[in-house]
């Protein structure tokens, strides 16, 4: 039996995702000797051919290099992943998504006709079927390699798709928005970073995405409630994954 291969690729992205991978050491190590790591120019320079059986694929498509590229990829993979918010719901690069582009290359570029880009910053998954997502900015480690362990198990990920506060409540946190009157996206956010903020008593910033069936509009009059202005509620849902929540929001 062949040892499987991994492929690791990146879009438009800061390449914190990959970073993760990296900074998984030991665990690396031992996944180093159950799969053939082929393709990841952040590790290594040796580059070997496809087909590979799972890629996993960091950043949006904001180029059209970018679309031909992942396109490539899915006819190289057998599974696809994607990995962080730029891949899964287009980044904040996706804030492009709400303007006009071309505006903005005139006013940063001096020969902005030498700028070749998209109107929008949009994820893996509106050009390619995709087998899995992994959300956060960056992703999570622990479910990183629950991911690539499930995988080579040929079983499904074990990855929650329940809420922030579920997590809170798991690790007996007190309620940020409730005790303290803090802000918090925890209702509609995605789990999967262990409540690491509402921990150090701040509130969540949205870094994982919308959960399955967040309830917005019943959030947005308690983010009002305490403090926030009409501006600042679009500001703190305008991050991360600010197309996909303008989409739960009905703002596209």
């Amino acid at each position: 039996m062949s040892t499987p291969t991994l492929a690791v690729w990146k879009l438009a992205s800061c390449d914190g995702c990959q970073l993760s991978l990296l900074d998984c050491e030991d665990e690396l190590l031992a996944l180093a000797g159950q799969v053939r790591i082929a393709h990841f120019l952040e590790a290594s320079s040796d580059v070997r051919p496809g087909p590979y059986d799972v890629s996993l694929v960091e950043g949006s498509i904001t180029t059209a290099e970018d679309e031909d590229r992942i396109r490539r990829i899915r006819e190289e993979s057998r599974v696809l992943v994607a990995i962080g918010a730029c891949a899964t719901a287009g980044g904040i690069q996706a804030l492009r998504n709400f303007a006009d582009v071309t505006e903005f290359t005139s006013v940063v570029y001096a020969s902005p006709e030498y700028i070749g880009t998209l109107a929008t910053s949009t994820p893996a998954s509106a050009h390619v079927p995709v087998d899995f997502e992994l959300r956060g900015c960056p992703i999570d480690r622990g479910q990183l390699l629950e991911t690539l362990c499930a995988l080579l198990a040929g079983r499904k990920p074990a990855i929650p798709d329940t809420s922030v506060c579920t997590d809170c409540k798991r690790r007996g946190l007190t309620c940020v928005m409730v005790a303290d009157g803090t802000p918090c996206l925890g209702p509609v956010t995605q789990a999967g970073c262990g409540a690491l903020c509402p921990a150090y008593r701040r509130g969540c910033f949205g870094c994982f995405g919308p959960m399955a069936t967040p309830n917005i509009p019943a959030l947005i009059p308690l983010l009002r409630a305490r403090g926030m202005a009409d501006d600042e509620v679009d500001r703190v849902f305008a991050t991360f994954s600010v197309a996909t929540f303008a989409e739960w929001r009905g703002k596209r």
